[in-house]
């Protein structure tokens, strides 16, 4: 087993020095889904519910959320993000939602990707709780990480 990157000597937490680390072009994807009820599915296309547009609301959170991870992650180093998309799409069964970022640094950002899915179904549930009480939210996986030199 490799040992933990963010365990001192002594066991201690520690934030890892990337300092020595070159500046590298970096990607990850992110997705996850919160099941919904047919009736509350309905809701959202017809855009019905009273807090309002559910998917716009919950990608511009997913964004916010993304961009505050270094604040929320106690050990996550802040980035340099060139971009955050977040896309929620609704299904006959709930609302999908996808994330890419990317920036150039010294560490990846896989975190952000992860968090800006995972505010932005938290951002469904609050927005549909009133009229689902049986929504649930999983699946929630890094899809992709990449990284490349920059020459």
């Amino acid at each position: 087993m490799s040992k933990f990157s963010h365990i001192d000597e002594h066991g201690k937490a520690n934030m890892v020095d990337v300092g020595d680390k070159p500046n590298q072009f970096r990607v990850a994807k992110a997705e996850g889904k919160i099941f919904l009820n047919p009736a509350t599915v309905k809701l959202i296309q017809e855009n019905q519910l009273k807090k309002g547009d559910v998917l716009t609301i919950s990608e511009i959170a997913g964004i916010q959320a993304a961009k505050r991870t270094s604040d929320l992650i106690p050990l996550c180093h802040p980035l340099q993000i060139t971009k955050v998309g977040v896309k929620a799409e609704l299904l006959a069964d709930g609302v999908y939602v996808t994330s890419e970022l990317r920036c150039i640094g010294q560490t990846g950002i896989e975190m952000e990707a992860l968090m800006a899915v995972s505010v932005a179904l938290l951002t469904v549930y609050d927005m549909c709780k009133a009229v689902d009480k049986e929504m649930v939210m999983g699946e929630i996986k890094l899809v992709e990480k990449t990284k490349q030199d920059i020459f």
